[in-house]
């Protein structure tokens, strides 16, 4: 019996990594907790990866049951996750002398907006379930992808753990000026989500 499926975990881990895009969660979340103590930022950092992992590990073992169970669609994922990432740069982008969000204590930046749904978005998401259904109950299938979603998880911690390292050269002023930018980019990240929901549901009509 084949127990692992090399070409699922390559396939998988090269997909999540494109969509998660580790190296661009740093200046979010640089932006949400780079002026917090170094202990805050490594426990904000470990609280999301969980958060995420949990998230696209539950799709992954009971998303096609849960959505079907729902009646609710990828393109509707994608639209609830552009809507909630919109808030979320609108209030980077329009916060005075670059403070941080009000709302954004250690657990609630876990939780919203990198948890999910930046790291385990609509994107994430969709393509774990898509590689369970390539995985076509073959038991080394599942384990090719449970092995890519941590070897992904473990990336993304290890880039946002180290990320301190960036503070010393940004300093405060450029923490402000990436909060900025990191608003912008979640606006339009934000946009192209709703933008792919409606294709979905013109596409389903």
């Amino acid at each position: 019996m084949d127990y692992f499926n090399l070409t699922i975990f390559i396939e998988a881990t090269i997909t999540l990594v494109v969509i998660m895009d580790p190296p661009g969660t740093v200046p979010v979340f640089l932006s949400l907790v780079g002026r917090k103590p170094p202990a805050a930022r490594a426990r904000a950092a470990l609280q999301a990866v969980l958060v995420s992992f949990l998230v696209v590990a539950l799709f992954a073992v009971a998303g096609q049951a849960i959505l079907a169970y729902l009646g609710i669609g990828i393109p509707a994922l994608q639209g609830a996750g552009g809507l909630l990432l919109l808030l979320i740069a609108l209030e980077l982008l329009t916060s005075k002398g670059g403070a941080e969000p009000e709302a954004a204590d250690d657990v609630n930046v876990a939780l919203v907006p990198l948890g999910t749904p930046l790291l385990a978005g609509p994107g994430a998401i969709a393509a774990t379930i898509v590689f369970v259904r390539e995985a076509n109950g073959h038991l080394g299938g599942y384990v090719a992808l449970g092995c890519a979603i941590v070897a992904v998880h473990v990336i993304l911690w290890a880039c946002m753990r180290y990320s301190g390292v960036l503070i010393k050269v940004l300093r405060e002023s450029g923490i402000t000026l990436l909060a900025k930018i990191a608003g912008l980019l979640l606006a339009a990240i934000a946009v192209q989500l709703v933008a792919d929901a409606v294709r979905g549901f013109i596409a389903g009509a």
